[in-house]
C-alpha cells in the first residue's frame, strides 16, 4: 500500500523559501545563499535595535523558520543596542559579506520584500522604534 504524505514541515520551508527567493529576485541575484545571508543580517539589524517587546511581536509575523534565523544568537539582555546609520551600514556590510556601496541595494530588497509576508502595516510599526537615519538605511527605498 502506497501512502501519500505531506511532510510536517513543508508549509514552513515552503515559506522561508519564497521569502529568499522573493529578497534574491528583489536585488536581484540567482545567488540564493547571498539573499539569504543579507535577509538575516537585515533581520538581525531590526531585532537588536529594538525592544524585547517589540522585537518578539515582529517575529511572530515572520515565516516560521525564518523566524528561527531571527533569533539566531539573540541576547534579550543586550537589547536595544544603539547604533547610527553609518553603524547600521557597517553591521550589514559585514553580517551579510556585501561591499559596504552595495548596503542601500541589498536593504532596499529586503525591506521591499519582507512587507509581502507580514500583516499590512506591520514594518512600518517596527521601524517607527528607530531613528531617522537608521530608518533610511533600513526602510525600502521611497
Amino acid at each position: 500500500m502506497t501512502t501519500t504524505r505531506t511532510g510536517v514541515f513543508d508549509h514552513a520551508l515552503e515559506s522561508a523559501d519564497k521569502l529568499v527567493r522573493d529578497v534574491a529576485e528583489a536585488f536581484p541575484t540567482e545567488d540564493r545563499k547571498f539573499a539569504h545571508r543579507v535577509l538575516r543580517a537585515w533581520l538581525h539589524l531590526l531585532r537588536d535595535r529594538l525592544t524585547v517587546e517589540v522585537s518578539a511581536h515582529f517575529a511572530a509575523q515572520l515565516p516560521e523558520l525564518v523566524r528561527g534565523m531571527y533569533y539566531e544568537g539573540w541576547n534579550p539582555s543586550r537589547v536595544p543596542e544603539k547604533y547610527d546609520a553609518e553603524q547600521c551600514a557597517a553591521r550589514l556590510a559585514g553580517e551579510a559579506n556585501v561591499a559596504r556601496k552595495d548596503v542601500t541595494t541589498a536593504t532596499a530588497a529586503v525591506a521591499s520584500v519582507v512587507p509581502h509576508h507580514l500583516s499590512d502595516g506591520m514594518l512600518d510599526k517596527v521601524l517607527a522604534h528607530f531613528p531617522e537615519d537608521v530608518r533610511r538605511v533600513l526602510a525600502p527605498l521611497p
